[in-house]
């Protein structure tokens, strides 16, 4: 097998140290030297300088947890190529797995070519997905504190959350202060503002409770965590505001796409880094983002078609946005949706949205257009013919038959 890379090395790293084999291709055999560092700051220079001198001109590394991160951004300046490479693409034998035997693995893969790296994006993107995925973590915990709020006050027999729809709500989060404060059903039924006002009978009984210091407890010690995660977000939202700057242009652009909110767009540049670039054309990127169906062929029989993990945050955004497309009226995605939801179900559905959204991102970004949409009729448009038989189809299924006569223009018009 041709080799690409001469000089290569193979890194597996782990949280304490990493197993270090540089390949050098000589003769019949290639020369394999393997060493262990350790994984502070002044381990990692000494490999980085036992590197060049070996003169290593490719350096692959594992994936591993964040471990890989001491190593990868310390050795990012020293002049070779550097790889990191996920673990499901260089899989040893079975009965051989080693630290070191997996160090070899790597070096013999870079050194013919074997493996891809993965994106690696550059350090204010890194700040910028460090800060949505946190937010992303904070309001995922603060549903919970919701929730283990609403389980505080079934406990204490209020049925708040029965009446109204958000508990912590400016109407309902004043009558859950009322309580902590022991006042009477009635009065606290009375502190509902607009639309709620017209429930407060509904309230009044569903205030009526057993509630006692214990659940007063829990419950101040839940509002102070939901309001201190609400603070930390905003913090958060600013710190995110200023890093978004240099990419206000590809934030407006994807906000065009129905249902993709604001947070949604920056979820989506911090995840692929805004770059497209990046990726040779749109299929790459749907492929890389794990909305792309799988491919398993055997023996003429195609198998499983199941997508690839992705990244979980990205799909997670996608996933949102997917949902609030579907449920948009008069667009493309819209009618996608039911078209695909008919035959194979809401599940993969969604995701071939999810698909359409991240190709579209791929052109707009590129070409630095806003979102153009194909109009709820685009499949109607492309295939009349069978749009008509289909209908055709539907009423003979409920037992009558059509004619169909065309309408004379003035009639169409």
């Amino acid at each position: 097998m041709e080799v690409v890379h001469s000089r290569c090395a193979g890194i597996d790293i782990s949280k304490r140290d990493a197993k270090v084999c540089v390949r050098i291709a000589g003769g019949r055999r290639a020369s394999i030297e393997v060493r262990t560092y350790g994984a502070m700051t002044k381990d990692v220079l000494l490999l980085r300088d036992w590197l060049t001198d070996q003169q290593v001109t490719c350096c692959v590394m594992e994936a591993t947890g964040d471990y890989w991160k001491q190593f990868y951004f310390l050795l990012e300046d020293a002049g070779f190529e550097l790889m990191l490479v996920n673990a499901r693409q260089f899989r040893n034998m079975p009965g051989r797995k080693s630290d070191v035997s997996d160090a070899q693995w790597l070096a013999d893969l870079g050194a013919h070519g074997l493996v891809h790296g993965s994106m690696v994006p550059p350090e204010p993107i890194r700040q910028l997905r460090d800060l949505t995925r946190l937010r992303t973590h904070l309001r995922r915990e603060q549903a919970r504190d919701k929730q283990r709020l609403e389980k505080v006050l079934e406990d204490a027999g209020v049925k708040l959350a029965a009446v109204a729809t958000d508990i912590t709500g400016v109407s309902a989060r004043a009558m859950i202060d009322g309580l902590t404060k022991g006042l009477p059903p009635d009065a606290l039924a009375n502190l509902a503002v607009k639309t709620l006002r017209s429930k407060i009978p509904a309230l009044t009984d569903a205030l009526n409770g057993r509630f006692n210091e214990h659940h007063k407890f829990m419950v101040t010690m839940l509002l102070e965590r939901i309001d201190r995660t609400e603070q930390d977000i905003v913090a958060i939202e600013k710190q995110i505001d200023a890093l978004m700057d240099p990419h206000q242009q590809a934030k407006a652009l994807l906000a065009t796409i129905p249902g993709v909110s604001t947070d949604a767009a920056e979820v989506i540049i911090a995840e692929t880094g805004g770059d497209m670039s990046v990726f040779p054309d749109a299929k790459h990127l749907v492929s890389w983002a794990g909305c792309a169906p799988g491919m398993h062929e055997s023996a003429g029989k195609k198998k499983s078609t199941t997508t690839r993990p992705g990244d979980p945050y990205l799909k997670g955004a996608l996933g949102i946005a997917a949902i609030s497309a579907a449920n948009s009226k008069n667009t493309y995605l819209s009618a996608l949706y039911r078209r695909v939801a008919a035959r194979r179900g809401p599940m993969k559905a969604l995701v071939a949205v999810e698909n359409s959204i991240l190709t579209s991102i791929w052109w707009m970004l590129t070409n630095d257009q806003p979102y153009q949409d194909l109009g709820s009729d685009y499949y109607l448009r492309r295939k009349p013919r069978q749009a008509i038989d289909t209908a055709i189809q539907r009423i003979k299924d409920l037992g009558y038959n059509v004619t169909l006569t065309p309408l004379s223009p003035a009639v169409a018009q």
